[in-house]
């Protein structure tokens, strides 16, 4: 299967690098401009092409000021903008997966090892977000980019992206619940605060248009994610993985992203809270911190003193690797959605 071997391909590329960081930067851009292509020219693949070819449909019936007042403007507003001027549907894949790689590049060139950041990404988010899931694919890129300003200790410039993220998909509006975390030193009080805060926060997000929307179809209805209890279960052991073997280690070493990592660690165990509420909710939630657990993933080989680290790096890889063969052989969903895999890029759609 063409998904299996390209994983295959990128994890060997990477270990083929391995103590040739020069080398290692020079092979990013080619290996993220493949993916791009792979993801962005994609034809009739993805589990989501026909909900988004509606949506196309009605933008087609829609001004630009409708578009505007929408929920989530800028994607109307691009779905707009393609039918004026009358770009067949295929394009809005480009534009969003363009945005989405943009992002996630803003973040890869703040990590130590690029490449290895990006190919973790591929068997879970890449192949789920862009590849499937258009709108959130962009939000989670820009989401991405918000981390850096969080990183930062720049609120507006945090608040900017967040808000653009919210304009794609109107779940990213949850991170503006971290703001009062921006520039301030994270301690067990303040992240207990956080918690406590999100709490109304959530309740109030629920409460809008998009949150009744969603108790509608993902809480009231019958729709159930059956693989999220598997990915929700990978992030919380990664989470427990950081707190217990490499919280102290980050601290000392890379100082500069801890914050962000530690609240993305307690992230990835609250998100366990809400399967019993609704399991396509905090599965959409929780791909938002799959960028953080790869952050975890990739930094392992520069951890200088951490024992047992050429074992503990591979681990992830190797993890990734079964996890996703045996979704992608064992599982119908994945079948009907990706396979056969078509490309539009040496033809018109």
């Amino acid at each position: 299967m063409i998904y299996v071997a390209i994983t295959i391909g990128l994890f060997l590329l990477r270990y083929s690098v391995l103590g040739y960081p020069q080398l290692n930067r020079q092979l990013y851009p080619i290996i993220l401009t493949f993916l791009f292509l792979f993801s962005g020219f994609r034809f009739e693949v993805g589990c989501d092409w026909t909900g988004y070819l509606n949506q196309y449909e009605i933008a087609g019936g829609i001004t630009a000021g409708q578009a505007i007042q929408s929920r989530e403007p800028i994607w109307w507003l691009l779905l707009w903008l393609q039918r004026f001027l009358d770009l067949p549907y295929p394009w809005i894949n480009v534009m969003s997966s363009l945005v989405c790689f943009a992002g996630i590049h803003v973040l890869a060139r703040r990590q130590p090892d690029p490449l290895g950041f990006l190919v973790l990404l591929f068997p879970v988010l890449l192949i789920n977000m862009p590849m499937t899931a258009m709108r959130q694919g962009a939000a989670i890129g820009l989401i991405c980019a918000a981390m850096t300003r969080f990183m930062d200790g720049r609120l507006l410039g945090f608040l900017f992206w967040v808000a653009l993220a919210a304009s794609f998909h109107s779940s990213a509006a949850i991170f503006f619940l971290l703001a009062p975390l921006v520039s301030r030193k994270i301690t067990g009080v303040r992240i207990l605060g956080a918690v406590l805060l999100a709490v109304p926060g959530l309740v109030f997000l629920m409460a809008g248009e998009a949150g009744q929307t969603a108790t509608q179809w993902y809480i009231d209805g019958d729709r159930d994610s059956f693989g999220a209890i598997f990915r929700i279960a990978l992030l919380s052991l990664s989470s427990l993985f950081f707190f217990l073997l490499l919280r102290k280690i980050w601290k000392r070493e890379f100082p500069e992203d801890y914050q962000i990592v530690t609240l993305g660690g307690v992230g990835m165990l609250l998100a366990g809270v809400l399967l019993p509420t609704s399991t396509i909710i905090a599965d959409r939630l929780s791909y938002y911190l799959i960028p953080v657990q790869t952050m975890i993933f990739a930094r392992i080989p520069w951890m200088q003193t951490l024992s047992a680290r050429p074992v503990l790096a591979a681990a992830p890889y190797l993890g990734l690797l079964v996890f996703f063969a045996v979704w992608a052989m064992g599982s119908s969903h994945f079948q009907q959605c990706y396979i056969p895999y078509q490309s539009w890029i040496f033809g018109a759609p």
